[in-house]
């Protein structure tokens, strides 16, 4: 049996993006790949309210393997929109 992958092999996430990540339970690559990135950049935000929209464009490029830049020009006013759906729209 492997050891599970920590998140900092995936792409865009370094020390301190594992770090909050695992204080809301999530601690593996695998963990974070099953999550739903809007989900869990809300809880992100209800820890940390200061927490960058630029970090759902980290965690939706870390499932997608891409840069979070690329996520960011590619899909930001989708994911800006559905986070408004969802009641969290950052300000």
């Amino acid at each position: 049996m492997h050891a599970p992958a920590p998140l900092r092999t995936l792409k865009n996430l370094g020390p301190r993006s594992a770090e909050v990540l695992g204080r809301v339970g999530v601690h593996t690559a695998e963990q974070l790949r099953q999550a739903d990135a809007l989900e869990l950049y809300v809880r992100l935000r209800a820890a940390w309210p200061a927490t960058s929209v630029n970090m759902l464009y980290a965690l939706v490029g870390a499932q997608e393997g891409r840069p979070w830049r690329e996520i960011q020009q590619e899909r930001r006013t989708e994911l800006l929109l559905q986070l408004d759906e969802m009641g969290h729209a950052p300000r």
